[in-house]
């Protein structure tokens, strides 16, 4: 009963320490303490008797009330204490206490370290959000930093990307501006050189008609100069006739009355004597039927011969038949000649078709075809076709014209255009002269007009003088209409430089190329054979007993595979410059003492005429010419 009792006191007792712990942790300035626990129980009894007697006296009830302190529980714990110091195991109860109050300091203080522990850490996890957030800081600072340079190195690479395209279309600006203004100043210099032209050929028009008005004006005083001057030269030849006639008719009067002194005596003496008369008469009808006899017979053998020998002086060569007779001889010279050449020569003119001509398959094929027209147009009495001939110097012009007369049945006639200009006023009648000489010819003529350009070249050039342009209109005169009587052509290196109206007289135009490979290998067969193997054949027999006979030239090892390769070596050359080579080959082989040709002699001549050629065409290009 009382351990029980006990108990409950002490619990009472544990209550009011716990009670008075809380107030002493909730109300630090509180005076309320337990200091007993450190002291003896009367002691510590009597003066929380003490204590608590003067506070309760001391503090009003309103205060207490006020501070919230239950002083029933205080009261029961004093009572408690009363109990328990009136017990005798008091002691063991205080110590029991004073255990329990060291345990729950010694528990404050654990849950005091517990707790700073926490506070420390949580300091820590603090400093460590404070360090983490502080870093996410600087972080997002420096992305922001970074994220702003690149914003501003991408506004930076932005605006320098507009200032590139800025900068590029202001080039493309330019340029088109650049270019505009290079084509307004080449229209502008344009339009300055037509104006200049313009204007160079009103001046030179001017200057012609200002040359023609002073050649009129000179000529018109030339005239009248001369008109007076020989007016005064026939006022003078007047007087010296007038008085010559004075002289002459005194001694003619003074002839005239001794004659007819004689004459009387002379008929006196004939009318006297009857066979005298007879005779006087008889003589002097005969000799005026002599006289004019004479005099007609002279006209009508002058008129022959000037028609038969009439050649005008423009013509260089010609077919036509010079005196009677002589087409005959001509005729009869061609058989003999003929039946003199050889039968390896026969197949290959009878095969070539055109004599001594090598041309390409096309170009021969339309030859022949113009020749078999000109000659059925002959036949049929039609007007003949115009040609003109165009092409480099040497590549057979000349010799087609003369094969396609000959082969159409036509008389030839060349003349150059080179000799019309040195004919100044004269060049008009000549023109006209050689048309009127053609219309001679009984079977037609080809008139050939070589280097063409020389005299018919363009109206408007300057350099034309006025000689050469009345030659030009007397040839535009005479070939206006379509003629049954001469077929026309012309030929030229230079078709470009031919006035407008000439080339509408043309009926035919062909061009004569250089000849291929093939042309220059039959050409070099061809004058293989006409310089050096009919050379040895020309010499006659009644040849030989006036003149030295000459050597014979010697062919040795020279193939057709030797002449084919001169022909792949000899590109560019013509057919006059083959020749030429050939000739050069011939004399090679006449400045031989045994006068052989051998394959080795061939190869050098070829190759030096082929660096003669390519060094002509360097100096031709360079603007010099060869020595």
């Amino acid at each position: 009963m009382a351990a029980s009792r006990l108990s409950s006191c002490i619990a009472t007792v544990a209550a009011v320490a716990s009670t008075s712990t809380l107030s002493n942790c909730a109300y630090a300035d509180s005076p309320f303490r337990f200091p007993s626990f450190y002291s003896s129980p009367s002691t510590s009894s009597s003066q929380a008797d003490q204590t608590y007697s003067t506070k309760s006296e001391s503090q009003p009830a309103d205060e207490s009330r006020g501070s919230g302190f239950d002083p029933e529980s205080l009261e029961r714990g004093a009572k408690a204490l009363r109990e328990i110091n009136s017990s005798p195991h008091a002691k063991q109860v205080f110590d029991l206490m004073r255990k329990q109050e060291q345990t729950r300091l010694a528990e404050l203080a654990a849950e005091k370290a517990h707790y700073e522990a926490i506070q420390s850490q949580a300091d820590v996890e603090k400093q460590r959000k404070m360090a983490e957030e502080q870093h996410n800081i600087v972080q997002q600072q420096a992305q922001a930093k970074a994220q702003m340079l690149r914003y501003e190195d991408e506004l930076a690479r932005k605006r320098m990307q507009t200032d590139h395209e800025a900068q590029r279309h202001h080039n493309v600006e330019l340029v088109k501006m650049q270019e505009e203004s290079s084509i307004r100043k080449e229209q502008a210099r344009r339009a300055t050189e037509e104006q200049i032209q313009a204007q160079q050929r009103q001046t030179d028009k001017e200057r012609a008609e200002i040359e023609r008005e002073t050649i009129r004006v000179k000529a018109m005083a030339e005239a009248e100069g001369r008109a007076h001057e020989a007016k005064l030269t026939e006022d003078h030849n007047r007087r010296m006739l007038l008085e010559r006639m004075h002289g002459e008719r005194e001694k003619w009067l003074a002839a005239i009355n001794t004659t007819f002194s004689h004459i009387e005596g002379g008929f006196r003496v004939l009318l006297n004597d009857r066979d005298k008369l007879i005779m006087t008469v008889g003589g002097a009808t005969a000799l005026a039927a002599g006289v004019y006899t004479t005099r007609e017979g002279a006209k009508v053998t002058w008129g022959y011969i000037n028609r038969i020998l009439g050649q005008p002086s423009l013509i260089r060569e010609s077919s036509m038949a010079k005196f009677p007779g002589s087409r005959i001889l001509s005729q009869a010279k061609d058989k003999v000649f003929n039946s003199a050449v050889s039968g390896a020569a026969k197949p290959m003119q009878s095969k070539n078709g055109l004599a001594n001509v090598v041309l390409h398959p096309s170009l021969q094929r339309r030859i022949e075809h113009l020749a078999r027209a000109t000659s059925n147009t002959k036949t049929h009495q039609a007007p003949f076709r115009n040609m003109l001939f165009y092409g480099p110097p040497g590549t057979g012009k000349t010799m087609v014209a003369r094969e396609i007369a000959r082969k159409s049945g036509l008389d030839y006639a060349m003349m150059t255009g080179g000799d019309v200009a040195p004919l100044g006023p004269q060049a008009v009648t000549k023109i006209h002269e050689i048309f009127d000489w053609a219309k001679k010819s009984r079977k037609g003529l080809l008139l050939f007009i070589d280097e063409a350009d020389a005299f018919l070249c363009e109206r408007n050039s300057i350099h034309m003088s006025e000689a050469q342009r009345s030659a030009l209109n007397a040839l535009l005169f005479r070939t206006g209409d379509q003629s049954r009587d001469i077929v026309l052509v012309l030929a030229t290196n230079r078709p470009g430089d031919l006035d407008s109206a000439i080339t509408d007289r043309i009926d035919e135009v062909i061009e004569f190329p250089l000849p291929g490979e093939e042309e220059r290998f039959k050409l070099l067969k061809l004058y293989l054979n006409k310089y050096l193997s009919e050379d040895n054949k020309d010499v006659s027999k009644w040849g030989s007993f006036f003149k030295k006979q000459p050597r014979k030239i010697t062919i040795k090892d020279l193939s057709d595979d030797v002449l084919r390769e001169a022909a792949r070596k000899t590109g560019g050359f013509s057919g006059r410059e083959i020749a030429k080579l050939m000739a050069s080959v011939q004399a090679a082989v006449y400045g031989r003492p045994d006068c052989v040709l051998d394959s080795q002699l061939f190869k050098e001549v070829v190759d030096y005429k082929v660096a003669e050629h390519h060094q002509r065409i360097k100096l031709a290009a360079e603007g010099g010419s060869p020595a």
